[in-house]
C-alpha cells in the first residue's frame, strides 16, 4: 500500500496503515514523502518520513513497539525540516492504540486537526467505537472522519443482519417479544446463506439481581433463541448456545440505557 504523508510548514500530517489480517501497518511521517522503500514482512509494521526531532521519532517508535511488539517495528525515520503542530506526540501517542490492531486494509491519517481513518473491521459495533474512541482522546479542534467500512466476512454478514440491535424478551422472561422475533427473521435468513458454518448463540444480561439467576436466564434465553431459528429452517445441530450473565457488558450497568445494551444476544461464528 502507498502510504504518503504531506506533513508541510502548513500542514503537517501522519498516516497509519494496517493491512490484511492486521499483520502489516506502515505509519509515514515526512514532508512529502516518497513511498515506503522497503516492504515489510508480514508481521511488520514499517515507520517512514520525518520528523523535527529524535524525541518525535523515539516517541513514535516506542508507543508503536508497545503497541505491536519491538521485534515487529521496522524503522525508516528520518529526522529533517518539518514543523509539527502542538501537542503533535501526544495525540500520535493516543492515537496508536491497541484497537488500530481490529483494522485490516486500512489507513490513519492526521492532516492538520484533520483525522481520517479508512479501512475494514468486524461489525458495525466496532467502527463507530474506533471513531468515538479517537474523537474523545483528542481535544476539540480536531475532526474524525470515519471512512471505516464493515467487511462482508461471514461475521460480518451476522453483525450486519443484528445491525447493533438488541433481540428483546420479556421483562425476567425467556419469551421473546414481537420486535424479538422480526430481528430473529432476519438473522435466520442471514444464517441459511452461511451454508453449513457453526454459531454460537451467547446471552448476556445486566447485573441486576443475583449473578446465578442472570446466568441461568441468559442461557435459557440463548436456548429459546435456538429454537426459534430452528422453527425457521435453521439447522439446530450447527447451533451452540451459551449464557454468559452479567459477565461481559458492553456498557455501564450504571444507567438504564446502559443495562438495556448489556440485555442482549449475541451471534459468532465457532472458530
Amino acid at each position: 500500500m502507498d502510504t504518503s504523508f504531506f506533513p508541510s510548514l502548513r500542514r503537517p500530517a501522519c498516516v497509519f496503515a494496517a493491512a490484511l489480517l492486521c499483520n502489516l501497518a506502515n505509519v509515514a511521517l515526512a514532508q512529502n514523502a516518497a513511498p515506503p522503500v522497503a516492504t515489510p514482512a508480514p508481521g511488520q509494521v514499517l515507520v517512514t518520513g520525518t520528523v523535527p526531532d529524535e524525541a518525535s521519532k523515539a516517541a513514535a517508535l516506542a508507543r508503536l513497539r508497545e503497541v505491536y511488539g519491538a521485534d515487529r517495528v521496522v524503522d525508516q525515520i528520518a529526522v529533517g525540516q518539518v514543523v509539527l503542530p502542538a501537542n503533535w506526540n501526544n495525540h500520535v501517542q493516543s492515537l496508536i492504540s491497541p484497537n488500530l490492531k481490529a483494522v485490516s486494509r486500512g489507513q490513519l491519517k492526521i492532516d492538520g486537526t484533520t483525522v481520517s481513518i479508512t479501512g475494514e473491521v468486524a461489525n458495525e459495533a466496532q467502527r463507530q467505537q474506533i471513531a468515538s474512541d479517537m474523537a474523545s482522546s483528542l481535544n476539540s479542534s480536531y475532526t474524525v472522519n470515519n471512512g471505516l467500512r464493515v467487511s462482508t466476512s461471514e461475521q460480518g454478514l451476522l453483525d450486519n443482519a443484528l445491525a447493533n440491535r438488541v433481540v428483546a424478551f420479556e421483562s425476567g422472561q425467556a419469551t421473546l417479544t414481537p420486535e424479538g422475533k422480526r430481528i430473529l427473521d432476519e438473522i435466520a435468513a442471514t444464517m441459511l446463506k452461511l451454508k453449513g458454518r457453526h454459531v454460537e448463540i451467547i446471552g448476556n444480561t445486566d447485573n441486576e439481581g443475583l449473578r446465578a439467576s442472570n446466568i441461568s436466564l441468559s442461557l435459557a434465553r440463548a436456548d429459546a433463541v435456538k429454537a426459534y431459528l430452528g422453527a425457521k429452517g435453521v439447522d439446530e445441530s450447527l447451533l451452540s448456545t451459551s449464557g454468559q450473565g452479567p459477565d461481559r457488558p458492553v456498557a455501564s450497568n450504571a444507567t438504564a440505557e446502559g443495562r438495556a445494551k448489556n440485555r442482549r444476544i449475541e451471534f459468532r461464528i465457532a472458530k
